[in-house]
């Protein structure tokens, strides 16, 4: 089946380009160019979309769908008895998600295998839901950052830090998530605490990509950013602490960072229901965050959203919201539609989404306004398409 947007503004994952056409087969984009000279194929195509605004479906890297976004992180782990229990609330969330525009997303942390089942299913036609890249559970040290919510293995040196990765890879995770520091959400340890040593990071880096995995690192802390550069991750998550020698080093590593704003707003907005200690944390790290986004601007530190949805009053499905944070925070529009589209896309090792050409993906997104004019349209999708099928809208 062919379809048709026509005339529009396009975005396509790097650049905007005005008066362009996107035709449509199946499930991939077969051509893309100047509406006036469309292929003859697109005047028999069903028109999805005229005079609109088209960009890339959204991507967000740093997603927790097992969990719902309450008020207490912890609270809500000890409520979720079992990976069934948390497949429930994956599967609900995956498809709220999808709504609001993001046609894919990365899972770092969940119970056991729950993400990486849903995963499958949406792969499978099962279930509605964003394309799903889980890690399974992330891994921490006895006692570390989210060794109290479930989402989170407990290991400690090389040797079982490379059992724990080849285990989680043997359960179908598609990324490794290492805490490399502290965090807000886990209580009795600060968020700066640096935590794996720098062997143990090695092996879990060595292991993961001899696997062809990419790993992602929790880190907060100065020392720990570095540690987890030093040791060949492909992302820093958060970055709240970032030094100008860590954003050099993560220019010149190619290391990405995902900042993860909507997670200290989420908390630093609702001091009187999120729990005490983690508002406490949250508050004394947003200036730092601030400036940690911008030092990763000036330093040309490849960024990629991430909105850590699932943490609290950080739903799912705001990722649209992420991308106006990181705008007022001083990132540029053009910049910021790139970090949840191409260069997100880059990050995931996804080279078929993410952008809109020929071969690609149709995951695609369509708005009555231009974002690079008004940042915020991208709050409003008009359709949303996954695979080149229209899942309707968010309003």
């Amino acid at each position: 089946m062919l379809a048709y947007l026509a005339d529009v503004t396009l975005f396509d994952g790097r650049a905007r380009r005005a008066r362009r056409g996107v035709l449509i087969e199946d499930d991939r984009i077969v051509w893309v160019g100047s509406h006036a000279r469309a292929p003859r194929g697109a005047r028999g195509a069903h028109e999805l979309a005229r005079g609109l605004t088209v960009t890339p479906g959204l991507i967000d890297a740093h997603v927790h769908l097992c969990f719902d976004g309450s008020a207490d992180f912890a609270a809500e782990a000890r409520e979720m008895p079992s990976v069934a229990a948390a497949t429930v609330k994956a599967v609900r969330n995956a498809a709220i998600t999808l709504r609001h525009g993001v046609t894919t997303v990365r899972d770092l942390g969940g119970r056991g295998d729950a993400a990486i089942w849903v995963g499958r299913a949406v792969e499978a036609g099962r279930l509605p839901g964003p394309r799903i890249l889980a890690a399974g559970q992330a891994l921490t040290i006895t006692g570390g950052h989210g060794h109290n919510v479930a989402v989170a293995r407990e290991v400690d040196g090389a040797d079982e830090v490379r059992r724990a990765v080849r285990e989680e890879i043997r359960a179908g995770a598609s990324v490794i998530k290492l805490m490399a520091t502290g965090g807000v959400l886990t209580p009795g340890i600060t968020a700066d605490f640096t935590a794996f040593t720098s062997e143990e990071l090695r092996a879990a880096v060595e292991e993961a990509h001899a696997w062809g995995r990419a790993v992602a690192a929790h880190a907060i802390g100065p020392d720990g950013i570095v540690r987890a550069v030093e040791a060949g991750v492909d992302s820093i998550e958060h970055g709240t602490m970032l030094t100008p020698e860590g954003a050099r080093l993560m220019k010149e590593r190619g290391t990405y960072h995902v900042p993860t704003l909507s997670a200290l707003l989420g908390m630093v907005e609702h001091p009187e229901e999120v729990p005490p200690y983690a508002v406490e944390k949250a508050t004394a790290l947003l200036d730092r965050a601030r400036e940690a986004l911008r030092r990763s601007v000036r330093a040309g530190v490849r960024i990629a959203c991430g909105t850590d949805a699932g943490t609290p009053f950080n739903p799912h499905g705001s990722t649209p919201l992420e991308i106006v944070r990181m705008v007022e925070w001083g990132v540029p529009v053009l910049a910021a539609l790139r970090a949840a589209t191409s260069v997100a896309a880059e990050l995931l090792r996804l080279p078929d989404v993410g952008v809109v050409r020929p071969g690609a993906v149709a995951d695609l997104c369509v708005y009555e306004a231009d974002p690079l004019e008004d940042v915020r349209a991208v709050l409003a999708p008009v359709t949303v398409l996954r695979g080149g099928e229209p899942v309707g809208s968010t309003l």
